[in-house]
């Protein structure tokens, strides 16, 4: 029997309170077509992380992405305006830039040779005489909106409300601002692919440390567990727990410093992750229904080669925590596949994010439903 999205959708009652919810049916999770759904609603709706301003400081600087499965390009026009357009030439479709980043005069594609400036405007289309009613003006690229926070540049396929601050809320603005994260600086990129869908990996980074004690040893010996919090607004949650190095995991301790540890998740897919002197955005990107790529930014407080080591003894205990992860979210998949499984239950005292995130993903679905 074919079940329609609409029927999926409505599977699931957001207005359900935290002690008595449980998570959306598990068709939310392995039905494609709920996937297409979200990359046409979830993710065409929100503003998305896409690169650093550090990436695009010049005009003619670029960076090239891939947003609800669209290709897209930010520039540095040479008025100085941050741009962003999709990167799908007006004339037969294909790729117009073609590098993951880098710095150009113009945008020209390598198909067919039209070339647009930096502000998107088409400015040349070679062997193009004698076409009838061609408006060249009206054959710029098609632009998306683009703004900055934090040094992070986001963009939004749909042009609607909200404005990325109306998005992230003064709330959470306003508690980056007293962080003051200026201070770090970007040091290494890396990429990790899980056999999930994405939704998985939200839920795992949103249970509140529930899975800490269990599944990551070395990171619970240096959190207070016991004293561990969670708040949540209205687009993003907050998980936080002292840090107590006397009874830590030597290496742990060494790159997980501070006072607090501080897990910042931006609806629907962006994690940050801060302690002292270091931290790491992790963008959380569907590349199937079952096929997820989270690209982690790692930043510190020093970046010089006298710290490289100890960089990289940082990012090797999050690598550890992240194949616990793998394995963890790829064995919960397989188990959202079982006839022997239809929805779960939630923690009060823990899946408050989790309650969140599911009724803020089904606002967005039941909102696409609407002709």
């Amino acid at each position: 029997m074919t079940v329609s999205v609409k029927e999926i959708v409505e599977n699931y009652d957001p207005s359900t309170s935290l002690d008595k919810a449980s998570t959306p049916p598990s068709s939310w999770y392995t039905n494609p077509l709920i996937l297409d759904f979200e990359q046409k609603t979830v993710f065409s709706r929100s503003w998305q992380l896409v690169g650093q301003t550090t990436q695009l400081c010049d005009p003619g600087n670029y960076l090239t992405c891939d947003v609800a499965g669209e290709p897209i390009v930010v520039v540095r026009g040479n008025d100085k305006v941050l741009r962003g357009f999709f990167n799908v030439c007006r004339h037969h479709a294909a790729a117009i830039v073609t590098k993951p980043e880098g710095k150009a005069v113009n945008l020209s594609c390598p198909y067919h040779g039209w070339t647009y400036n930096l502000e998107g405007a088409l400015i040349l289309t070679p062997e193009f005489g004698g076409v009838a009613n061609f408006d060249r003006a009206a054959n710029g690229l098609v632009p998306v909106q683009t703004a900055v926070w934090n040094n992070w540049v986001f963009v939004k396929l749909k042009s609607e409300n909200p404005s990325l601050e109306e998005f992230l809320g003064n709330d959470l603005i306003e508690r980056f601002e007293q962080l003051s994260l200026e201070h770090l600086r970007w040091f290494e990129r890396r990429r990790y692919w899980l056999n999930c869908n994405w939704k998985v990996f939200v839920d795992n980074y949103l249970d509140g440390g529930y899975h800490v004690p269990h599944i990551h040893g070395e990171l619970n010996s240096v959190l207070d567990y016991s004293s561990y919090t969670i708040e949540t607004g209205e687009r993003f949650c907050l998980q936080s727990s002292p840090i107590v190095p006397d009874k830590a995991v030597a290496k742990t301790a060494e790159v997980r410093k501070g006072e607090r540890a501080f897990y910042y998740w931006i609806y629907p897919n962006l994690m940050i992750n801060l302690y002292e002197g270091v931290m790491d955005t992790n963008l959380v990107v569907p590349r199937g229904v079952d096929r997820t790529e989270v690209i982690f930014d790692y930043y510190f407080a020093d970046v010089s080669k006298q710290a490289r080591k100890r960089n990289l003894t940082s990012i090797a205990v999050s690598e550890q925590i992240q194949a616990e992860d793998v394995a963890i979210c790829e064995s919960v998949q397989r188990g959202l596949n079982s006839r022997s499984y239809a929805t779960g239950r939630l923690s009060v005292r823990r899946e408050a994010g989790e309650h969140l995130f599911h009724r803020l993903l089904h606002s967005d679905l039941k909102a696409g439903l609407i002709p």
